[in-house]
């Protein structure tokens, strides 16, 4: 599946500096500055959806941690490594993202979101439903970057 970004790019001799960046990090940088993130950092470059979320478009992102993913390998019985080798590794992390920006309370007012891959989460309070391994607690709520807002999970879904 392919993302716009929406004319991403850098400024000629401004290494690192995007045209009309914002103060607040993108979508990315959240991750990527984090140390609750470093498997989703690495599976969003493994698969280049950091690209995406480094962007200017808009969009919603439910954030599993890293203890949240050591629970998925548990439950898989597979490596970091093996799961980053995954054919549909990008297909998981998209089952993430929404379009737009979904505020908390947009998020718990829903009965269900339909996610970038095109499946659909159920929302239970608090609580993501989605795919076979149960749920996901929302955590955070409203973490703003420029190109959108971050919710933390505590669960990896699967479509």
């Amino acid at each position: 599946m392919l993302l716009s970004t929406g004319g991403v790019g850098t400024a000629a001799g401004r290494k690192g500096k995007r045209l009309g960046a914002s103060a607040e990090p993108t979508l990315f940088e959240i991750v990527e500055g984090s140390e609750d993130f470093e498997i989703l950092e690495l599976a969003l470059e493994e698969t280049g959806l950091d690209t995406v979320l480094d962007g200017r478009r808009q969009f919603t992102v439910f954030a599993p941690t890293d203890e949240a993913f050591g629970e998925l390998l548990e439950a898989l019985d597979v490596t970091a490594e093996e799961l980053l080798a995954r054919d549909d590794l990008a297909t998981i992390l998209l089952y993430h993202v929404t379009n737009g920006r979904r505020y908390a309370s947009s998020v718990v007012n829903a009965p269900q979101i339909r996610m970038f891959e095109g499946g659909t989460v159920t929302v239970d309070g608090t609580t993501l439903n989605g795919g076979g391994l149960g749920g996901a607690e929302i955590e955070a709520t409203d973490i703003e970057a420029a190109n959108g807002v971050a919710h933390v999970i505590d669960g990896v879904l699967l479509p």
